[in-house]
């Protein structure tokens, strides 16, 4: 009899449709499938850009410190950052048999510029080289995000949180740049994932987790804030795992006491692949403290305490340095100096997909309400938060690479809506993450200018952003092939941020602000950076915007701007301008 009373014909057997019944029996493949499609646009989204990309402000500086490393062993460029992410790099790059002058011993900036256009190496090939590594690692972080997820919310969480990460287009943007941000925020997710699964088995996942945070502070040493989680988290995990087991029921302070033991063990395996790092580098250690160097004052003296290597240390001191500049900085119109505690959400509520930012919350609260999966809240949500409050209050405001783990972490938080009952709760989470796709499908190839429909898309971003929200010195090749076809044989006047060769792209331009403004003519063509940073209200009273309008001019170049027509816009990130 069926539930509603009425007895089924025997002419019509209850059994399921074809194609369900077939998929179910092949479900494994599917998976397999979804994630190789998803990883594969992905993949394919990133080498693209790489491809058409010229080198970003960074790159030159860590691909160049990869050759030193590859061919001296030395530790003396690049400081102020550990050598794994340039030694990841480097595997690419010793690919193309690097060359750097023996002897050079100019500014790691110099040494940036030397070893990608006069040391003789094929530029387009070496930063190629220098980004498919990085690309391979932030392809392998989109599997530990399918898999933490999966642990979580099921298949279902899994492939949502992996849709959410390959359509990111922080993640791609700078998951294809041969930088820093990725690897560390995917070895920091890598190391938390662990660490949740070390609740089952936690002699096998601590040591990993260990590796795994050893590889992000051999990265970037700001990675160290995660520890003050990790170690309460591995605690908390072995606590569960044993008692799962009936173990240490009638003795919780042993309990605790091997979960200290656990965790200073995964803390021991973190130190020595920070040392390992260095000693890969350089086995005998040659390093000399530069002359200069302020003395640390305060909290800041606890560096020396550190288990690291003197590099290192030294390193910290060199952040510390950076970080007492005074920076200029750029957000929803306003110039000022310093950083504003809101920058970072600020910058994310541009930079991310809507569809995201619609589900990241959610998922969170159901991480947080539903009671089967809030054992799990605080892998995700408490690393997230910490390392967000970190980025606000001692990180520079120069764009949403430093905050990579978002993307990431909350992609895996995202995949707890899938577990809610309701089919219209399934549908709407599906409408917003195809949402979520869409978006970052229609602004490629360009993912680092990218913003949200709410504020324009990519070609407004830089009324609201700058730095590497939008203007890298990328699109400097893009410029080149334009400047070509279009305005061949013409007078040409250049104002380029970056860290690409105009002449190597075959761009024959002068700069204009040498010369007094009457005798510039032609063709002026002029990176996003420059142009708002030559405007005191870019937003308001007359600003550059899209448009070219001006106002608030305060300095030679926007004299030449308010005296040039706006021609078009090349890659999201610069404006050709025509002065007559």
């Amino acid at each position: 009899m069926t539930t509603d009373g009425l007895q089924p014909s025997m002419d019509t057997p209850d059994r399921k449709e074809p194609f369900i019944a077939w998929a179910r029996r092949h479900q494994r493949w599917l998976l397999a499938a979804a994630v190789i499609a998803l990883l594969g646009q992905m993949a394919f989204a990133m080498i693209t850009t790489a491809v058409e990309q010229s080198p970003t402000i960074d790159e030159p500086v860590y691909v160049g410190t990869a050759v030193v490393y590859l061919e001296e062993h030395s530790l003396r460029y690049n400081p102020e950052h550990p050598p794994m992410g340039k030694l990841i790099i480097a595997t690419g790059v010793a690919l193309t048999d690097p060359k750097v002058a023996p002897g050079f011993t100019g500014h790691e900036w110099e040494l940036g510029k030397h070893v990608v256009y006069e040391a003789g190496n094929d530029p387009e090939r070496l930063m190629l080289f220098a980004r498919l590594p990085v690309i391979l690692l932030t392809l392998l972080f989109g599997l530990v995000v399918f898999a933490f997820a999966s642990d979580l919310a099921g298949r279902a969480g899994g492939l949502l949180a992996l849709t959410l990460f390959t359509f990111s287009p922080d993640v791609i943007a700078h998951g294809s740049l041969a930088t820093l941000d990725v690897p560390v925020a995917g070895f920091l997710l890598t190391s938390v994932w662990l660490v949740w699964r070390a609740r089952r088995r936690p002699g096998l996942y601590l040591p990993l987790a260990g590796l795994a945070l050893g590889a992000a502070t051999a990265t970037k040493v700001l990675s160290l804030v995660a520890v003050p989680v990790l170690i309460p988290l591995a605690v908390l995990s072995v606590w569960h795992a044993r008692r799962a087991r009936g173990l240490d029921l009638k003795t919780p302070a042993l309990l605790i006491g091997r979960g200290l033991l656990a965790a200073a063990g995964m803390a021991l395996i973190a130190i020595a692949i920070v040392w390992a790092s260095y000693l890969v580098v350089d086995p005998r250690l040659r390093w000399e403290t530069p002359e200069g160097m302020q003395p640390l004052h305060g909290m800041r003296t606890l560096v020396d305490w550190l288990p690291f290597p003197q590099p290192l240390k030294d390193g910290m001191r060199f952040q510390f340095e950076l970080e007492d500049h005074v920076w200029h900085n750029f957000l929803f119109g306003r110039h000022y100096t310093g950083s504003l505690w809101y920058y970072g959400p600020a910058a994310l509520l541009v930079k991310t997909p809507l569809g995201a930012l619609a589900i990241w919350p959610a998922g969170a609260a159901v991480l947080l309400s539903v009671r089967r999966l809030r054992p799990a809240a605080p892998y995700v949500l408490l690393p997230t938060a910490l390392l967000m409050a970190t980025a606000m209050v001692i990180v520079r405001d120069n764009g949403v690479r430093y905050l990579a783990f978002a993307p990431m972490f909350l992609a895996v938080a995202a995949a707890a809506v899938v577990v809610v009952r309701g089919r219209w709760v399934k549908a709407a989470a599906v409408l917003v993450v195809a949402f979520a796709a869409v978006s970052s499908l229609m602004t490629f190839p360009y993912y680092l200018p990218y913003s949200n429909e709410a504020f324009g898309g990519p070609e407004n971003t830089h009324r609201y952003l700058l730095d590497s929200n939008v203007d890298w010195g990328q699109d400097l090749g893009r410029l080149a092939d334009r400047l070509k076809k279009d305005y061949a044989g013409e007078r040409t006047w250049l104002v380029y941020q970056g860290s690409g060769l105009p002449s190597h792209y075959g761009i024959d331009a002068a700069d204009p602000l040498t010369v007094p403004a009457d005798q510039v003519h032609g063709v002026l063509a002029v990176s996003d950076s420059a142009v708002l940073g030559a405007f005191d209200d870019p937003m308001g009273g007359g600003g550059t915007g899209g448009g070219g309008q001006t106002g608030g001019a305060t300095g030679d170049l926007a004299a030449l701007i308010a005296g040039s027509t706006p021609v078009e816009r090349v890659g999201h990130s610069m404006t050709i301008y025509r002065r007559p």
